[in-house]
């Protein structure tokens, strides 16, 4: 470490105040910190709480934690190929995942060129330093998409969500809506047929290694959810993509139909078991997440209406789709989620009613979990000043009694 200090510290008067990369200052900041530990602590102006943790690892530690669900996401992209083909039994597991792995990439790069590339404009622009907020979305963006979304769509969104909803409003910790889900909500609504929530691309071309004539160019299969929304039997028997029954351990596993990293709950799980042990993550938001989701599911169970969305038995949403998945990574968005203690468990609950709310009563988009998160992240504010209101005039009222 004391040598990659010394390599910076001698390169760095070249970006400093009057040196020759001066108008690189920023970037060169953002390598630095990246890099290094600042050594720099908070102007004393105003009151400061000072940890050992600044936002860069807050946002790094985010992305270890999705990892295990991005590597099994890739593995069960080539899985989900090999599957439909008919040779998910002779395909080896390092076969299924360099597929996935060659598929997701490129989707990848794309998001942290596409955003980097506009964060790092706007701050040399500005001459501020370069935020890191877009360390996680750059790494969700590619895992909340179909493996087979376009690039140029995926590069077009990406843009769209950094300028619009991030940067117009001040960058990082400025935002009062999830970047990553803006982005996934503008290909939705602008490229309904990539997007729709209720069927994946399983990619399928010549990388694969298939012999001459078996090449083919794509495969459709819906997912469970979709399956789920467009049957008229409230008793649907979900299947894969070779008509294999669906069971509830291949959901929890991960090995069905679905967004990149949305699939293994085990994965997600891992994920969220880092974030509560690190303290980054609120367990009151996720568990209420799941409270609010399966009290409506519950009640629609019970209800009669005769849908198949409506007859899932209610554990059942937490495992289809990207319930899991939202719950853990993106409602407990401490930038767009709610800030006092009480109004985390209304904020929560009331995304978990919302995403089954639309699932059920809307069979035209059967994934609903990213439409309550953006509906809930407008609404963060206001719970939160109802919340510290309520507080305000309970003091009051014990301070009269007084």
């Amino acid at each position: 470490m004391s040598k990659l200090r010394q390599l910076v510290d001698k390169v760095k008067p070249t970006f400093s105040e009057g040196g020759k990369l001066h108008a690189f200052r920023s970037v060169f900041d953002g390598f630095e910190t990246f890099l290094l530990v600042p050594n720099e602590t908070a102007k004393p102006k105003g009151a400061h709480i000072h940890d050992a943790i600044d936002s860069k690892r807050i946002m790094i530690m985010v992305v270890i934690a999705l990892m295990p669900a991005l590597l099994f996401g890739m593995y069960n992209v080539g899985y989900q190929h090999y599957l439909a083909i008919g040779q998910a039994a002779v395909a080896g597991f390092w076969s299924k995942f360099w597929f996935g792995f060659l598929a997701v990439l490129p989707k990848i790069i794309v998001t942290y060129i596409v955003g980097l590339g506009i964060e790092f404009t706007v701050a040399q622009w500005k001459g501020e330093e370069i935020h890191e907020g877009f360390l996680v979305t750059g790494i969700i963006l590619p895992m909340i998409v179909p493996v087979d979304c376009p690039l140029w769509i995926l590069a077009i969104a990406t843009a769209f969500a950094v300028i619009f909803a991030k940067e117009i409003f001040g960058g990082t910790g400025m935002n009062i809506v999830n970047v990553a889900l803006i982005a996934r909500a503008f290909m939705f609504f602008a490229y309904p047929t990539t997007m729709s929530g209720d069927r994946v691309w399983i990619r399928t071309d010549s990388i694969c290694g298939l012999g001459e004539g078996q090449v083919i160019d794509g495969f459709s299969g819906a997912t469970p959810l979709g399956q789920v929304a467009t049957s008229l039997d409230p008793t649907v028997h979900l299947t894969d993509a070779a008509g294999n029954a669906i069971s509830c351990w291949d959901a929890i596993a991960g090995f069905i139909p679905g967004s990149i990293g949305e699939t293994s709950v085990i994965a997600i799980a891992l994920g969220a078991l880092l974030l509560l042990f690190t303290g980054i993550a609120s367990w009151k938001t996720m568990l209420s997440v799941f409270i609010g989701g399966g009290l409506t599911a519950f009640l629609f169970n019970i209800g009669g209406l005769d849908t198949a969305a409506a007859q899932l038995p209610w554990y059942e949403h937490f495992i289809y789709g990207g319930f899991c998945f939202g719950a853990v990574f993106m409602a407990t968005d401490p930038v767009t989620s709610a800030r006092t203690e009480c109004g985390k468990w209304i904020y929560g609950f009331l995304i978990g009613v919302m995403a089954i709310l639309i699932r059920v009563l809307n069979p035209g988009y059967a994934e609903g979990m990213m439409l309550a998160i953006l509906l809930m992240n407008v609404c963060a504010p206001l719970i939160d000043y109802c919340v510290v209101q309520g507080n305000i005039k309970k003091r009051a009222k014990r301070a009269i009694k007084k």
